[in-house]
């Protein structure tokens, strides 16, 4: 007999996550710290899923996964390589897809649901 599979929600809460710098070599201004709940990881784990939190400070990205976030609280620029900012707000969804390279910037501290997904 099989078992069935059950929903699996995602609170907002980090409550028990511990802060972590973000990679020196990353970072552009500040001192940012992160703290991260993965709540889900898919068999093939290419697949994934959670609440993030960061301080205030920018960062260099360069992404090779798809990711969609909502954000939570708090406020965050996004520039991209040929330098288009996009502010973005609690209640703003968006996606971040592979490729993209840029930096990310909380202002004060943001907090986001993401899903994250990898090509194999």
């Amino acid at each position: 007999m099989n078992q069935a599979i059950k929903l699996l929600r995602v609170s907002a809460s980090l409550d028990a996550m511990p802060s972590e710098k973000i990679s020196e070599d990353r970072v552009i201004t500040g001192a940012p710290t992160e703290r991260l709940n993965n709540v889900f990881t898919n068999t093939k784990e290419n697949f994934f899923c959670g609440v993030w939190e960061s301080t205030t400070g920018k960062w260099n990205l360069n992404y090779t996964e798809d990711e969609f976030c909502y954000l939570i609280e708090g406020k965050a620029i996004l520039t991209d390589s040929e330098g288009h900012s996009e502010a973005i707000n609690p209640g703003d969804g968006f996606v971040i897809p592979a490729g993209y390279q840029g930096t990310w910037e909380t202002i004060g501290t943001a907090k986001k649901f993401y899903s994250i997904y990898e090509e194999a």
